[in-house]
């Protein structure tokens, strides 16, 4: 039953908030899903070391300035962990890759090419059309 007197009277609930800093995972077979935990654990920082230095010693990029009309791609760290076929660690491989998501064809590109096509598949197609005897362009 309330009264007149205490209609409209609450007692504020009282919250707390914890927070905590996550300590980086040292587990080897753990791959980082950002670039700030991946800095923390020092076998992925010298992965990412070494795809930085090859990346620079085969001169992946040219500094140019932005052309006006066009968007800016940016990068994203990928990690992944390499095992042997008896589940050991390989190695550690950092890859730089463009988010490509980003681009509009027709305005940042115009058009996609990939020559890649495996010598067997080119044979395979040959020896067909030699051993029915169709003409080809």
């Amino acid at each position: 039953m309330i009264t007149r007197a205490k209609a409209g009277i609450h007692k504020p609930k009282a919250y707390t908030i914890v927070t905590t800093t996550p300590k980086p995972n040292l587990d080897p077979f753990h791959e980082p899903r950002s670039i700030k935990e991946a800095l923390a654990i020092p076998h992925w920082k010298k992965a990412m070391l070494e795809e930085y230095k090859a990346l620079m010693k085969n001169n992946t990029w040219t500094l140019t300035t932005l052309p006006v009309g066009r968007n800016l791609i940016g990068c994203r760290w990928i990690f992944k962990v390499k095992t042997n076929s008896d589940g050991s660690i390989n190695r550690h491989k950092a890859r730089l890759v463009a988010k490509g998501f980003h681009q509009s064809d027709g305005f940042d590109f115009s058009e996609t090419f990939n020559p890649v096509v495996k010598p067997t598949t080119i044979r395979i197609i040959l020896s067909i059309v030699v051993s029915r005897s169709w003409d080809m362009r």
